[in-house]
């Protein structure tokens, strides 16, 4: 059956794999025939995506990708690849008077530096073949559309959002696109955090003009257009997938 989204024949790395958009990610790509890496810091949730993988050949590798020591064992470890999605990523909410150079340099560590510097080591390797697909995932508040005591988070994903550009710019010749998705709220456990309420949830939901927030599946799905030949002419994009609210 014709499907320009088939993954079939691509072995793909996919970060964070442990919860949220990174399992769903993993499980979805596994359902279009991909051969699936999947790496994390928690073992016992990484181990339930690897069994939730349809097909065989996957594998899971623990990492935790904010340790020099463990990026290098990580990369050693992997086969040649023909996609990476950059997932792992955190946040933390305080007011800017409240930041501190520690929760700043754990969380930018986590959701920039660690990205950039895997694809480094990947590239090094020689372990990305031509013509694979390279996709991180940000957020529409690396875009601009951020919200008070969010700054730390923002600055992290901003960063990344200008740095596909320069690594698309970079990587063209060999034919290697490199991409990011940037979600408005997707529902990852939020409530979990102990930020907000369910009925402040609720009242933030209605903003969205598809009266909704994402699901993890929403954004897997258009990672997995990235990640195929369908997107073939795609790269340095920043996709926005946001239920309308950058309207507003």
């Amino acid at each position: 059956m014709y499907n320009p989204y088939s993954l079939e024949g691509k072995t793909i790395l996919v970060t964070g794999a442990s919860s949220g958009i990174g399992r769903t990610t993993a499980i979805e790509c596994s359902k279009m025939r991909a051969r699936m890496v999947v790496t994390a810091r928690n073992e016992e949730r990484l181990k339930e995506t690897l069994s939730a993988l349809e097909g065989e050949g996957h594998r899971m590798l623990l990492a935790d990708l904010s340790k020099e020591e463990d990026l290098d064992k990580l990369v050693s470890e992997l086969p040649k690849l023909d996609g990476i999605v950059n997932n792992a990523g955190f946040t933390k909410t305080l007011p800017l008077q409240f930041i501190k150079r520690e929760q700043l340099t754990e969380l930018l560590n986590v959701n920039t530096v660690a990205p950039i510097l895997l694809l480094h080591k990947i590239l090094k390797k020689k372990l990305l073949n031509n013509e694979s697909s390279v996709v991180y995932t940000s957020s529409i508040a690396g875009l601009g559309l951020t919200a008070p005591g969010n700054a730390m988070y923002t600055s992290s994903k901003g960063a990344i959002s200008a740095y596909i550009k320069n690594a698309a710019l970079e990587l063209a010749s060999k034919k290697i696109r490199v991409n990011a998705v940037c979600p408005g709220m997707v529902n990852t456990g939020i409530l979990e955090l102990g930020t907000v309420t369910a009925s402040q949830l609720e009242e933030d939901e209605k903003k969205y003009p598809l009266g909704r927030y994402g699901e993890p599946r929403d954004i897997a799905l258009a990672i997995i257009y990235l990640l195929s030949n369908a997107s073939a002419w795609v790269t340095g994009t920043n996709l926005i997938i946001d239920g309308g609210i950058s309207l507003k």
